[in-house]
C-alpha cells in the first residue's frame, strides 16, 4: 500500500509543477490532477478489498431480512 502513497505523492508533485509552469486552466494542469484522482481511487479501492467484513456484516449479506440488518431512512 505504501507503494500506491509514494506513487500518489510523485504524482502530486508533478501535477503542481504542471499547474505553476502551464497554467491552473491548462490541459496539462487538469490532465495530471485527474491522474492523481485516478490514483487515489485506486487506493480507496484496494483499502475497501483489504477490509474483511466482521460477523454482523457478513450475517446481514446472507441475511438482509433480519431485524438486526434493518437500515431506517430518517
Amino acid at each position: 500500500m505504501s507503494d500506491i502513497q509514494s506513487k500518489i505523492e510523485q504524482e502530486r508533485q508533478k501535477a503542481r509543477e504542471a499547474c505553476q509552469s502551464s497554467g491552473s486552466e491548462s490541459s496539462e494542469c487538469a490532465v495530471a490532477w485527474d491522474t492523481v484522482e485516478e490514483l487515489q481511487a485506486e487506493a480507496a479501492h484496494q483499502r475497501s478489498k483489504a477490509a474483511p467484513k466482521n460477523s454482523l456484516e457478513q450475517y446481514c449479506d446472507d441475511n438482509p431480512e433480519a431485524a438486526e440488518c434493518r437500515v431506517y431512512d430518517n
